[in-house]
């Protein structure tokens, strides 16, 4: 069959000419004629629309089916659409007075789509140099305050970034909340922390606990004892930095401050590792605090895999120093002398060996599961989050040298007042005001604990959103640190802003939580910072030696990569 042969005639009404003389040539060859001028684009647009209907349709049938099948009731795709279709009648019955269903929180919906979209964005977020908040404060800007809502890791999350928020979800545990974390710091702490537990346990837990961090003696003995670490580390750094070697007089903060903070952690909890165990226990320690917010995949290589290993081997070196004790007496002989000399442990396996005794009352009875839980629980929590603090206040020093020769010169005139070499007192502590605001302002801006999770049992109200039953709602601490309708100039250093009466509105100032879950061990990691940094002050003057301010990657709590490497000058 020969080609048709085509026509081109250009005219102002060419393209209908083209088009007849064209259809006349295919008729007579028996050809389908061609379609009508425009008629080629119109077809790609139908096109385009059918495959779109098609997608709808399948992207329809598959989320019935899904529904269908994860369902455990037969009626729940009727409840489904009988949802859907009085969707727009419920998003208008706020309008209708208090009691009516207020929105829900601006942001994406809790699917299984977007809960994979946006998992992967937190996830890629912690694996980057901006750190994880990145994601949050990202969708703040998006949607403004007082909060939004995003799903993570199956979960819909929503944060909340007000005072009122804040009050209502942490001064009491609210009968329609409890706590929550993400699945992955349940696992590598254990289900016996204190971080982890629901309101009721918490409560028996923190009973048995709380006596040990209350006792002024034990405090005092503490302050004394991180005292002298901090002095050896000062003279250390002094003698580097007057030797003449090359590199001398440069350390790396982020190093320093965890060594000396874990020494003595652990001196106050488990107080009779032997040096190896201690160093290993260091390892294992920052491990698992890495794994925190890893994805959660048990495979080998993973750094969730490696948290929990770590996380066995601490467990391990536990219970055998629990054994230990237990088998050589030790419980009885060192708690017949009472004295201040018991570690953490030792007044946790004392306690719980007198609340075995019949006539005692078993409530705040701990077993060596919730024991092992906890101790690795504080370490995490005094250690890891103190060093952390330590260091981002270093580095504000740094960054504002003018306030750092003000707060030097005020120090020092509190060092005459005693031997240099003489150890701190709580009483010398009480005296440094200025020392105790700059430790308040940096704590402010490293915000370390960036949210308080609460989950909710059941359908009800926070902040103006409807909040439904198994959502998690966030008080996300670090927007409310950084509120500039709450701190003037949020971002700029500045200890002076917390002089004379507090005139902050209630729950502005969340870095050690509030209510019934404020953090246990507060005290020592204000006396730990103080410490360390009255120390340094009156010991040197500091640099940045490195000005990169990029993240440490998959940190559940942001720190600097660098470790916030620092030159030293003796003064």
């Amino acid at each position: 069959m020969g080609k048709p042969k085509l026509f081109s005639i250009v005219s102002m009404d060419g393209g209908m000419r083209h088009h007849q003389l064209e259809a006349a040539a295919c008729q007579s060859q028996s050809l389908p004629p061609p379609p009508p001028a425009g008629a080629s684009s119109f077809c790609g647009i139908s096109l385009v629309a059918a495959v779109c209907l098609f997608l709808v349709a399948a992207w329809s049938a598959i989320y019935c089916l899904r529904v269908v099948i994860t369902s455990s009731n037969k009626d729940s795709l009727l409840l489904k659409l009988k949802g859907w279709i009085s969707k727009e009648e419920k998003s208008r019955r706020h309008q209708l007075g208090d009691n009516a269903r207020r929105p829900e929180p601006p942001g994406r919906g809790s699917g299984w789509w977007w809960s994979a979209v946006e998992t992967l964005a937190f996830v890629a977020a912690n694996g980057s140099g901006r750190g994880f908040y990145s994601f949050v404060h990202a969708r703040h800007r998006r949607h403004g305050p007082p909060g939004f809502r995003t799903a993570l890791f199956g979960a819909t999350h929503v944060f909340v970034s007000s005072p009122d928020a804040a009050r209502s979800l942490l001064a009491a545990e609210p009968a329609g909340f409890s706590k929550r974390y993400v699945r992955t710091a349940a696992d590598l702490l254990g289900e016996h922390s204190l971080l982890c537990a629901s309101h009721a346990a918490h409560r028996s837990l923190r009973r048995a606990v709380a006596p040990l961090f209350s006792a002024r003696g034990a405090t005092a003995s503490f302050a004394a004892a991180f005292d002298a670490l901090t002095l050896r580390l000062m003279r250390g750094w002094a003698a580097s930095s007057s030797s003449g070697r090359r590199g001398a007089g440069s350390v790396v903060v982020l190093d320093a401050a965890l060594g000396v903070t874990f020494e003595a952690i652990c001196d106050t909890l488990v107080a009779t590792l032997p040096r190896d165990a201690k160093r290993q226990l260091q390892g294992d320690v920052l491990a698992v605090t890495r794994a925190m917010l890893a994805f959660p995949l048990r495979l080998p290589g993973t750094r969730f895999h490696a948290g929990l290993r770590a996380r066995k081997r601490i467990v391990e070196v536990l219970r055998l120093e629990i054994a230990s004790r237990r088998r050589d007496g030790c419980l009885r002989q060192r708690g017949d002398h009472g004295g201040d000399d018991m570690d953490f442990l030792q007044s946790l396996l004392l306690r719980s060996q007198q609340q075995q005794q019949p006539d005692k009352d078993d409530e705040a009875l701990l077993t060596d599961e919730q024991i092992i839980d906890n101790i690795l629980t504080l370490i995490i929590a005094g250690q890891v989050t103190t060093a952390t603090a330590i260091t981002w206040m270093v580095k504000y020093l740094a960054d504002s040298r003018d306030f750092q020769e003000t707060l030097r010169s005020v120090q020092l005139q509190l060092a005459p007042k005693q031997d240099q070499d003489s150890l701190l007192t709580l009483q010398h502590l009480s005296s440094m005001e200025l020392a105790y605001k700059t430790v308040k302002e940096s704590l402010r801006m490293a915000s370390i604990v960036s949210w308080f999770p609460r989950v909710a049992l059941e359908d009800c109200q926070v902040a103006g959103f409807q909040i439904n039953k198994g959502w998690i709602v966030n008080v996300d601490a670090r927007s409310l640190h950084y509120d500039p309708t709450i701190y003037d100039n949020p971002t700029t250093f500045d200890p002076w802003r917390f002089n004379g009466e507090d005139t902050k509105p209630p729950y502005s100032f969340l870095v050690f939580g509030a209510g019934g879950r404020t953090c246990l061990g507060m005290n020592l990691a204000k006396i730990m910072m103080l410490i360390f940094l009255h120390r340094l002050v009156t010991t040197f003057r500091w640099e940045m030696a490195d000005e990169d301010t990029s993240l440490e990657k998959w940190a559940m709590f942001p720190r600097l990569k660098n470790g916030c490497p620092i030159h030293l000058t003796p003064i």
